[in-house]
């Protein structure tokens, strides 16, 4: 018995390894949408500036332009993290995550998956070891988005919203403030990188309009709860006693 559970420990081990490093794997080409095809469609604002409070602050909202995107998320930031210190110091509770999403021939074409991407507080990065994709990737099929709310519908997406995921975004690129003094803009075009080149959009309707794969998602959790059972079963087991004579 306690050797079959320490090779049910291993294996689950491995598992478990194997769940992190793919658990964030990108689906492929072939599984994504038609609609990711269309670059973002911005319009002329139709809201007026408006006023709206989260977690008692209020926050002053200007729509710059009517924002639609569809996009392939391959990088998320919630900027409720332990580690997000920023948000916090700032009291801006209204940037409820960063969504880091590709479009149109970068999609499709499948060359975002020779690039790894990773979010920060307020960048997302991206890079591949392979200078034939590099020239392939067209940066102006990428961008960064803050994602604002004060519906908790959304909020609550948001939180479920994983790498991988396509999504659809409509609401107002916007400026915001609150009178503690902070503020910040929204890029108006997808040429521009750097300092200030990220999408500030204030969110009116999310959906997730297909799913990751979630394989190696379900296989992490699975081989989570399965080393805690075995340790459990390991300290019930007796101990082996041997006799030599």
């Amino acid at each position: 018995m306690p050797r079959l559970v320490g090779i049910l420990f291993f294996a689950s081990l491995v598992v478990l390894a194997l769940g992190l490093y793919r658990g964030d794997e990108l689906p492929a080409a072939t599984e994504l949408l038609p609609a990711l095809a269309a670059a973002p469609l911005q319009t002329p604002a139709v809201r007026k500036p408006f006023d709206v409070t989260v977690n008692d602050v209020d926050y002053h909202i200007e729509p710059l332009y009517r924002y639609e995107l569809y996009g392939l998320v391959v990088s998320k930031h919630m900027a409720d993290g332990l580690i997000d210190y920023v948000h916090k110091q700032w009291s801006d509770h209204l940037n409820t995550a960063d969504l880091c999403v590709v479009w149109g021939k970068v999609a499709l074409s499948g060359i975002y998956t020779q690039f790894s991407f990773a979010s920060g507080q307020w960048t997302c990065w991206y890079q591949t070891h392979s200078s034939e994709a590099w020239q392939q990737f067209s940066e102006d099929q990428l961008s960064n988005n803050h994602i604002l709310s004060d519906q908790a519908n959304i909020r609550s997406l948001l939180k479920e919203v994983r790498v991988g995921d396509q999504i659809y975004v409509e609401g107002h690129l916007a400026k915001y403030s609150h009178d503690g003094g902070f503020q910040r803009g929204s890029s108006t075009t997808r040429t521009d990188r750097g300092n200030g080149a990220c999408e500030t959009v204030f969110a009116e309707e999310l959906r997730i309009l297909k799913h990751s794969p979630a394989l190696w998602r379900t296989l992490r959790w699975g081989a989570a709860i399965m080393l805690l059972l075995l340790s459990l079963l390991w300290f019930l087991l007796p101990p082996v006693v041997r006799q030599t004579h």
